[in-house]
């Protein structure tokens, strides 16, 4: 199993216009409601994961990550800091 963001949303468009804001460029989504990217390598999540909480006030998404098979936490403006500490210490380039 990758490590993985998944961005959920009960509002139809969001997710489409957060990627497209992330990524600059037009989106395809198979799903209007949710998404999830794989990585190989936990820290290149780092980038997704400040974006999407320096721009939650304007998205109605909720992002969960998961580093561990089975196991999701939801990111959010209070744990971000010890989500990201966590993965330069498990994750040490």
């Amino acid at each position: 199993m990758k490590p993985s963001v998944n961005l959920f949303s009960e509002n139809p468009g969001e997710i489409k216009a957060f990627l497209e804001a992330y990524y600059s460029k037009k989106i395809d989504l198979n799903k209007d409601l949710i998404y999830k990217e794989e990585f190989e390598n936990p820290i290149d999540m780092i980038d997704f994961i400040s974006c999407f909480i320096d721009n939650n006030n304007k998205f109605k998404i909720n992002l969960w990550i998961s580093i561990d098979k089975e196991i999701y936490i939801c990111v959010t403006d209070n744990n971000l800091n010890s989500i990201i500490k966590y993965f330069y210490e498990r994750y040490p380039y």
